[in-house]
């Protein structure tokens, strides 16, 4: 793997494609594009969507230097302020209409944690202070209304009166507290505390990492458990390969903004143990790429988009801290069959899924309110500055 192979992709294919879909008429970015390439204008704009738009195109400008990735990112912004956050209660909606009017109220933790990425990314850009007291004051909505004495909670009303959470229970399971949205305010946090180093975001970093080590990461097993009740009871047997390798990292990039020898001492066997048991279990020797998940004793051989570039990274951090061998050519053998099987070539964006022992649908929309370019633009980026 070589740093400008990385930097090709990146400003070749997916900043190109995403160029492509900024809505002059409405604001923000077209919500979905269909399989042949063609946006589909009038589908709704998921905020999870435009948060991590605006984490792509602020990041990108840090690292290319381009001014005009800074201006999309303004765009980016300027549709968040207007249309995503809620002005009379506080945080970010769920989706707005293709035109800014709101869609769907419903505040999620998850989502105000991408909205805290995004703008703390953002302010490092652009250096406008008023992002970064917007992603503080939403710092301080998740605190004070979207977490108990035992952690976070997930799914609010418009209001912040708790309700069902929907949105991020898979699996046949309703959870009260999920591994993946712990894992994001963790990310969130994190990005605020690179660009500012905030005392109250240091604590609340450390109790995240704290509740990782001792109620979701399962020694025994090396894995993040992934669905809870309120008591942190998991309620599935379930191992989820890409959030996994996708936490090994982050959280290693937490203890590294960190600087504080005891919590790093705390969470290296986290760290080092979610990407073990990925290495031994989630890997498919026919094609060296990373299985979707298991459930009970059946593993789901589908190759997901965002698992394939979180496992490049994610192999390469554990690499470059453990100089296991196995650990570089895993990256290396993902990064090839990312190449092979999952970049659509006429596009540039990657197919979402490519089914075991078939190829991807070409029909399927390549991108949705969940389909951006935040895993496989910042597996890039992440490349690009390890490899460099």
């Amino acid at each position: 793997m070589q740093a400008k192979e990385f930097k090709n992709h990146l400003v070749q294919d997916i900043i190109p494609f995403w160029n492509k879909l900024k809505d002059e008429k409405f604001g923000g970015f077209f919500g979905s594009v269909a399989g042949d390439g063609t946006p589909v204008k009038d589908y709704m704009k998921g905020v999870i969507l435009n948060n991590r738009i605006l984490w792509f195109y602020s990041t990108a400008y840090r690292v290319l230097q381009d001014p005009e990735l800074l201006s999309m990112a303004d765009h980016a912004y300027q549709f968040l302020t207007e249309h995503c956050y809620d002005k009379s209660y506080g945080g970010v909606y769920w989706a707005v209409k293709f035109n800014g009017e709101v869609e769907d109220d419903l505040k999620h933790t998850y989502n105000q944690a991408f909205a805290i990425y995004a703008l703390s990314a953002y302010y490092d850009a652009s250096e406008n202070k008023e992002a970064l007291d917007l992603a503080y004051s939403l710092y301080d909505t998740i605190e004070s209304k979207c977490r108990d004495a035992g952690g976070y909670l997930e799914a609010y009303n418009r209001d912040f009166t708790p309700t069902i959470n929907y949105q991020l229970s898979e699996n046949g399971v309703i959870a009260e507290r999920t591994m993946n949205t712990l894992l994001h305010v963790l990310e969130a946090y994190s990005e605020l505390y690179r660009v500012e180093h905030s005392d109250k975001v240091r604590v609340s970093l450390k109790e995240i990492l704290s509740l990782f080590k001792d109620k979701v990461y399962n020694p025994d097993k090396q894995i993040c458990e992934v669905f809870f009740d309120h008591e942190y009871r998991t309620l599935i047997d379930l191992e989820s390969y890409g959030h996994d390798i996708e936490a090994s990292w982050l959280i290693d990039r937490a203890c590294e903004l960190l600087e504080d020898a005891s919590v790093t001492e705390m969470m290296r066997p986290v760290i080092e143990g979610l990407a073990a048991s990925v290495y031994r279990n989630a890997i498919d020797e026919e094609c060296r790429a990373v299985n979707n998940e298991r459930e009970n004793d059946k593993v789901d051989r589908q190759k997901i988009w965002w698992v394939q570039g979180e496992s490049v990274v994610g192999f390469y951090n554990a690499y470059q801290k453990e100089q296991k061998a196995e650990y570089l050519a895993m990256a290396e053998d993902v990064w090839a069959f990312i190449q092979n099987r999952v970049i659509d070539k006429k596009s540039g964006e990657w197919y979402e899924t490519i089914p075991y022992h078939g190829e991807a649908d070409v029909t399927a929309p390549l991108s949705h309110e969940w389909k951006c370019p935040y895993h496989n633009g910042r597996m890039c980026m992440e490349m690009l500055n390890r490899l460099l």
